[in-house]
């Protein structure tokens, strides 16, 4: 390549590729550039172009299109590159000039980081990269930030009005490094702050004495939880996202919003608010705190430990479970947090094990956990590879579920090839725990008779250690967990990958 300044990083699967540059996207704040293989091969990178529109990852993908001078005669490897990723991108371009791409690129890039953020697709036929035509490279672009939003003082108005005021923090907090403002108003009002449900990063500090916790992705259950709060400010939130259905909407009628966004398109798309607000977030709360805070006492909020006892609970019951291989799955988080550097970033891609391990993690740091609301499988791997590309100042750990981890195992031969530093932990209790408890919660037959049929991931407990060892990356099992959290410690500064799998109790037998 004549480009000295990019490095061009290599995958086995377009999978895990796409997951890769999601999480170098979101640790360097820029956008990711992919480049895909044919229909298929873009057909492979769907489910990671889906995480990203759903996470506001911004990167520009390419694929490459047949020969355009039989592409009339349906040749091997062709497809409609377009239509194939129309429904998980935000825009695409179907190059046909190669005195256009350059253009298009620009644009491609443009649009990527536009509010909205998400992923933007070019197809370009492989005979037009052979063209010869004159191109002078434009300069690179700076625009200024997105501005603060107008009405803020009605808004300081509205919520400082409020006798019991409640903030939901979605993850455009985080995503536009506006936690710390936030933490200002919140402070300001009293309010209680829950994180929006299945967060895909750290939007409030989890061990504020104002953190409520994350609401659940249930509308009726939201709608329980917000029940009592006469005013609720919800900032940088893509509605709540529901993932099990329930009658009803998810915010009381007796609450007056205040809904902050940078994307015009979401204040009041799936709910009516008082007030709508368009703006970029950090500089729109940085304007609103002072407004906030000169409408209220200080004698009318204390800031007092409300919450705590959600983490006190969560610490006891852990190290009351602490016991041999298998192990109970709270207690081998518990483990796996004691050997967490304070530093480190968290890729979380476990699902029910997830869970538990919110639980127990501070996640107090803004920037240090990685998730994806996407539902595609498979993410953890490679983001976590991305991750740690995008900032190698930082340790990286990957929490990941065994069926997680079996969507995206090709990940491992990146981070063998370029050696990267990132410790693997996958919480094995061979099952799809999570489909397991949701039919034992619709209450279905199968959970009527204790049998779950393809729920189960072998008649025996998959060894990830040898998976690991095929790609060329050290493993470790423990067998007691103060092994587990002396690897965690160790891994985290010793320069090279590591797999860790750790062996867990899975659903209750009947």
């Amino acid at each position: 390549m004549d480009a000295d300044d990019l490095e061009y990083v290599l995958g086995v699967h377009e999978g895990s590729v796409v997951a890769m540059a999601d999480g170098y996207a979101r640790a360097t704040g820029r956008p990711a550039f992919v480049s895909l293989h044919v229909a298929a091969g873009l057909a492979n990178g769907i489910i990671g172009l889906l995480n990203a529109s759903r996470s506001r990852t911004p990167m520009v993908v390419t694929a490459g299109q047949q020969d355009r001078r039989h592409l009339l005669q349906d040749p091997m490897l062709s497809g409609d590159l377009v239509g194939l990723a129309k429904s998980a991108v935000k825009h695409t371009f179907d190059v046909q000039h190669a005195h256009d791409l350059p253009l298009m690129l620009r644009r491609a890039f443009a649009l990527a980081v536009q509010a909205p953020a998400g992923p933007v697709f070019l197809s370009i036929p492989m005979d037009l990269l052979a063209e010869d035509t004159d191109v002078e490279l434009p300069a690179r672009s700076v625009l200024a930030p997105t501005g603060p939003a107008t009405s803020l003082d009605a808004a300081a108005d509205l919520l400082a009005a409020a006798t019991r005021p409640a903030i939901v923090a979605g993850d455009g907090v985080g995503r536009e490094d506006a936690v710390a403002e936030l933490v200002a108003i919140a402070e300001s009002l009293g309010a209680d702050v829950f994180h929006q449900p299945m967060h895909d990063g750290i939007d409030f500090p989890g061990r504020h004495p104002l953190h409520a916790g994350a609401l659940p992705p249930v509308n009726s259950a939201i709608n329980k939880a917000l029940t009592g709060y006469d005013a609720v400010f919800v900032v940088g939130c893509h509605a709540f996202m529901p993932h099990h259905y329930s009658p009803g909407p998810a915010i009381p009628h007796t609450a007056r919003i205040v809904q902050l966004d940078s994307d015009p398109g979401e204040p009041g798309r799936n709910f009516a608010v008082s007030l709508g607000l368009v703006g970029g977030i950090k500089l729109s709360l940085a304007a609103l705190a002072p407004l906030i805070a000169a409408r209220v006492s200080t004698e009318d909020h204390t800031v007092e430990p409300r919450h705590e006892s959600r983490w006190t609970d969560a610490n006891s019951r852990a190290l009351a479970a602490y016991g041999p291989a298998p192990f109970d799955p709270l207690a081998a988080v518990h483990a796996i947090v004691a050997g967490l550097p304070e530093d480190a970033v968290i890729v979380e891609e476990a699902i029910t094990s997830g869970l538990l391990f919110r639980s127990v993690w501070p996640m107090d740091r803004p920037g240090s956990l990685v998730h994806t609301v996407g539902g595609g499988l498979g993410m953890g791997i490679g983001a976590a590879i991305g991750t740690h590309m995008g900032d190698p100042t930082r340790p990286v750990v990957a929490v990941l579920g065994d069926g997680c981890a079996m969507f995206g195992l090709q990940g491992l031969w990146s981070a063998a090839r370029y050696r990267i530093p990132v410790t693997f932990v996958i919480m094995n209790n061979g099952e799809y725990k999570t489909l397991k408890d949701t039919m034992d919660r619709e209450g279905s037959r199968a959970s009527e008779v204790g049998t779950y049929p393809g729920l189960d991931l072998s008649p025996t407990r998959l060894d990830y250690t040898r998976a690991a060892d095929f790609f060329g990356v050290p493993a470790f099992r423990p067998t007691d967990l103060a092994s587990l959290t002396e690897a965690i410690a160790k891994s985290t500064t010793s320069g090279t990958p590591l797999l860790v799998d750790v062996p867990i109790t899975g659903h209750p037998s009947h």
